[in-house]
């Protein structure tokens, strides 16, 4: 079974996101909102599908990364949520929640064994 696709995104705190938006856009020439920005790609092994990854920073005081105490999150893109959150279960992992499903696709948080919180997403079809 196929786990991991792929990266979704890179989060992290910080003390001003809006002002961390403006400093990307200047100096990097990221395209950014208030939600950060979405890098579009197309699949390696099949160009006529394309992905995409996100970047966003979120205010120092979010509560979006509990229960980790960390600093950012990593979403990874997986292919079948549903299969994964069985064979995590199967090794003890911690799940941190429900799978939650929206018009983009399937979320579900888990902790790896440092207590950093991993945000999986079963992307819909792009």
């Amino acid at each position: 079974m196929k786990k991991v696709t792929g990266l979704g995104g890179v989060f992290f705190k910080c003390s001003d996101p809006k002002n961390m938006n403006e400093w990307y856009a200047k100096n990097l020439g990221l395209t950014t909102s208030e939600y950060g920005t979405t890098f579009e790609w197309r699949q390696a092994d099949d160009p006529s599908k394309t992905g995409s990854t996100s970047w966003c920073a979120f205010p120092q005081d979010t509560k979006y990364f509990n229960p980790s105490e960390k600093p950012f999150m990593i979403n990874y893109r997986v292919e079948d949520l549903v299969a994964l959150v069985e064979e995590l279960k199967k090794d003890n992992v911690t799940i941190v929640d429900e799978i939650a499903e929206y018009d983009y696709g399937k979320f579900l948080h888990i902790l790896d064994p440092e207590g950093n919180i991993i945000e999986l997403w079963e992307p819909k079809d792009e």
